[in-house]
């Protein structure tokens, strides 16, 4: 017995324990996931619910409204309703069958079969996403009704709780409307283009027919424009509007609602035909068509809302009187001389304290009824010539360099670095040593690519960056020229709008501030959009800077040698600057003969304190010159709206830095080794001869040529000013490049003799003299060290064989700057 129990003992161990069968195991997976999809639909049903006590209720008005957006302008009042326009609207009874075919095929092809919502047709579409590349949507007709009437469209609005209440809606919307009233519903409110909303609307304002009347072709074009009326807009992207029409054309044969004839037929149909010229109702939308469209931009950029299906509330930074009289200056002859009617106007007018736009125009004679067309303020595709100066050469000089408006360059016979590329002046002529106030209030050439070369590409670039101007290859040329070879939409080169942001950070003494068209979005349900809108600015550059910038730009307005003169606006403190362009010799050769001093662009950008203005001017067609008969026409619109939008707010001048001291007409940094002592000399005239305390210009160390350079010789800045006279304020009396910039009674005393100076420019530095600048006239860029002023500075101007140099730099002289010379009507015989 023992034997036996051992052994059955043994066998019971030999086969261990028992396996449970696969079936168990399976069944309890099973059981776990259902137990778990139970858990999921049930939260998901409570959520759901949570979501769907907070929907809307259903409206029939709600329903039927079409979604006007309303811009406001800064006053508060409304200068344009977007969605306002009369409807045509139709009864459920006369949509068309081809119409609804066509609808039904390309939006939802289960319509009649859901309730609202499609389970197949979203599990498809999840489906689609996950296998394909092309995103495909899973709401209904209805939920698109539903969205369009209480949600925004916007992507990042379609939170879970949002599509939540849609779907309840949707259900709750199919149980007391038909079909029939929910597919019309839809095509009475679709927005189709152009300020259209309906599909009638459209087949109207299209074609000037009724939707029943419309051809196969028509149809399927209306009918797939609603999922991007802007994209599939037939007058402005044909190419685009024709594949979404023939995508619809194709959906309505493979759902069996046209024979293969019928589509073939109506896919080689011509996608502009029988589409007539739109009619603008609205006379006011001419005044405000520009800047509507930056508005509508900002909004889509900044919070990703559709203007034209959100409903929203848009406060603006407009003035609309400014922005009025902006127009008339432009579009009439009340105002400006115009050469003809074709001439091209573009200006921006911004706040400098905040960065607001204020008024913006980008066209002249624009087509009656033209809808959010071409902005040509925007546009950086055109040159800025020597308005750039201040932001491309002098302002860098003086924020890395710390050079004083006194500091002596030479303008003399200059290539570009690294290149044979020879720079010329307007004149064809070079003035020798002067100051840098000198050299910008005159426009010259030459020393602002000496700058340039001087400061460093990379410095520059960073101040640049600074007011937002961005160049993909910043060359030497850009000293001169705001020519970008790579555009990249506006990204890259200087339009008018970018120009009055850069020139108000001068104005506001050193701060950036991004233009902004709005303020603030208020959405249907109350919420305010403010965060998207504010902008804080950014130090752009010091004050100093800023200030001895708009110190000099002063004298371009008020000085004799100043190339600003025609924007004088008689007591206003103001600033500006003229810019103009050139042709390449290839070009000049194709223009004729009889024009004078032909130019492609002529700009003028000023500022006060309480707005910064830039305007250009030229032609579509850039072989149509400015010439010196119409190159008034720039500083004219910026003296006409400067004058009148400044006539109604405080005449403010600007002050002093702290950083800076003033002797004579120039600004010196203090501290700094080139600012002039009280202490060194208590002789009357404004400089010590070169014997008193300078070493021989001709010495390499910048720090002895510095001293020579502006050391005056007044005890006080006060008996300074008195008793020497301003440089700047005085008419050039000069053989063509031999300019005496000290009155003849001074100038035996108080000039070097001709001995102690470098002969580089015997014509033009053995008399010259400017009073507060250095003893060493000519040795240009002496503060770094360097005696070389052909070009040799310390660092070096970037890519100085850039093709923008090579074509064109050869004439670059030829865009820069005559004195002023008032024509018979007391105007600038030649802006620059």
């Amino acid at each position: 017995m023992a034997n036996q129990t051992d052994s059955r003992v043994s066998r019971h161990q030999q086969k261990g324990p028992k396996k449970r069968g696969t079936g168990s195991i399976l069944l309890k997976i099973f059981i776990s996931l259902f137990i778990l999809i139970c858990v999921v639909l049930i939260a998901g049903a409570g959520l759901f619910a949570y979501y769907a006590k907070d929907a809307p209720a259903l409206s029939e008005q709600e329903l039927d409204a079409t979604i006007s957006s309303k811009l406001y302008a800064a006053n508060g009042e409304i200068f344009q309703d977007i969605g306002s326009e009369q409807r045509e609207k139709i009864s459920p009874t006369d949509v068309p069958q081809q119409l609804e075919d066509a609808i039904v095929s390309i939006e939802d092809r289960r319509f009649y079969d859901h309730i609202g919502v499609d389970p197949i047709r979203i599990a498809g579409s999840a489906f689609s996403n996950i296998t394909s590349e092309d995103l495909q949507g899973g709401s209904t007709l209805t939920q698109q009704l539903i969205k369009l009437s209480y949600f925004s469209t916007s992507e990042e609005d379609q939170t879970l709780k949002r599509k939540a209440q849609e779907a309840w809606l949707a259900v709750k919307l199919e149980r007391q409307h038909s079909k029939q009233e929910i597919l019309t519903y839809y095509i009475n409110k679709v927005y189709m283009s152009n300020g259209f909303y309906g599909m009638q609307t459209a087949s109207q304002s299209f074609y000037g027919k009724s939707l029943n009347e419309l051809s196969l072709a028509q149809i399927a074009l209306i009918a797939g424009m609603p999922n991007a009326p802007n994209y599939y807009d037939p007058y402005v992207n044909q190419e685009e509007a024709k594949e979404r029409r023939d995508t619809v054309l194709y959906t309505m044969l493979d759902n069996d609602k046209i024979t293969q004839q019928e589509y073939e037929d109506a896919s080689n149909t011509p996608i502009d035909e029988g589409l007539q010229e739109l009619e603008e109702d609205d006379d006011d939308q001419k005044y405000y068509d520009n800047y509507t469209k930056e508005v509508i931009k900002e909004v889509e950029d900044k919070t990703g809302k559709d203007v034209y299906r959100d409903g929203l509330n848009i406060y603006t930074n407009l003035d609309e009187d400014a922005q009025k009289r902006l127009y008339d200056i432009v579009n009439s002859d009340e105002y400006v001389d115009y050469p003809d009617d074709k001439m091209q106007v573009a200006s921006t007018l911004i706040e400098p304290d905040t960065g607001q736009v204020k008024a913006q125009i980008g066209g002249r004679n624009v087509e009656e009824g033209t809808i959010l067309g071409n902005n040509l303020a925007v546009n950086t595709s055109r040159d800025f010539g020597s308005t750039v100066k201040p932001v491309v050469d002098y302002g860098p000089a003086f924020e890395f360099k710390k050079y004083s408006t006194a500091k002596s360059i030479v303008d003399e016979p200059y290539s570009y670095e690294d290149s044979d590329t020879q720079i010329t002046n307007w004149d064809n002529s070079y003035m020798g040593s002067m100051t840098l106030r000198q050299a910008l209030v005159r426009s010259r050439n030459i020393p602002a690519a000496k700058l340039f070369a001087n400061v460093g590409a990379d410095s520059i670039q960073d101040f640049l960056e600074n007011l937002n101007i961005h160049y993909e290859d910043l060359n030497q040329s850009n000293a001169i020229s705001s020519n970008a070879d790579t555009q990249d939409g506006t990204k890259y080169g200087i339009s008018s709008l970018k120009m009055a942001a850069a020139y108000a950070a001068f104005a506001n003494g050193g701060t950036y501030y991004e233009p902004q068209y709005v303020n603030k979005i208020v959405y249907q349900d109350g919420s305010e959009e403010v965060d998207a809108f504010e902008e804080d600015g950014k130090k752009a550059m010091e004050d100093t800077t800023a200030y001895m910038i708009t110190d000099i730009l002063k004298d371009v307005i008020t000085d004799d040698e100043g190339t600003g003169t025609n924007a004088d606006i008689s007591g206003l403190n103001q600033a500006g600057k003229t810019g103009t362009s050139n042709y390449t010799d290839e070009e000049l050769e194709e223009l004729e003969d009889n024009v004078s001093s032909p130019s492609p662009d002529s700009n003028f950008v000023g500022y006060t304190r309480n707005y910064a203005l830039a305007v250009w001017t030229g032609y579509n067609d850039k072989m149509t010159p400015v010439t010196s008969e119409s190159s008034h026409v720039a500083s004219d619109v910026y003296r006409e709206l400067m004058e009148y939008v400044s006539s109604s707010v405080e005449n403010t001048d600007w002050s002093m830095p702290d950083g800076l001291v003033r002797i004579g007409n120039e600004l010196y940094f203090k501290g700094q080794d080139d600012t002039p002592s009280s202490s060194s000399s208590q002789s009357s005239r404004r400089r010590s001869a070169p014997s008193s305390s300078a070493p021989s210009s001709r010495a390499p160390s910048s720090t002895s040529e510095e001293e020579s350079e502006d050391e005056p010789s007044s005890s006080t800045e006060e008996e300074s000013s008195e008793e020497s006279p301003e440089p700047s304020s005085e008419p050039e009396e000069e053989p063509s490049s031999s300019p005496e910039e000290e009155p003849s009674s001074s100038t035996e005393e108080e000039s070097p003799e001709p001995s102690s100076e470098p002969e580089e420019e015997p014509s033009s530095s053995e008399e010259e003299e400017p009073p507060p600048e250095s003893e060493n006239p000519d040795t240009g860029e002496s503060d770094d060290g360097n005696s070389d002023d052909n070009g040799g500075e310390e660092d070096t101007g970037g890519d100085n064989g850039n093709e923008n140099e090579d074509d064109g730099s050869e004439n670059e002289g030829e865009q820069e700057e005559s004195p002023p010379e008032p024509d018979d009507e007391g105007q600038e015989a030649s802006s620059e």
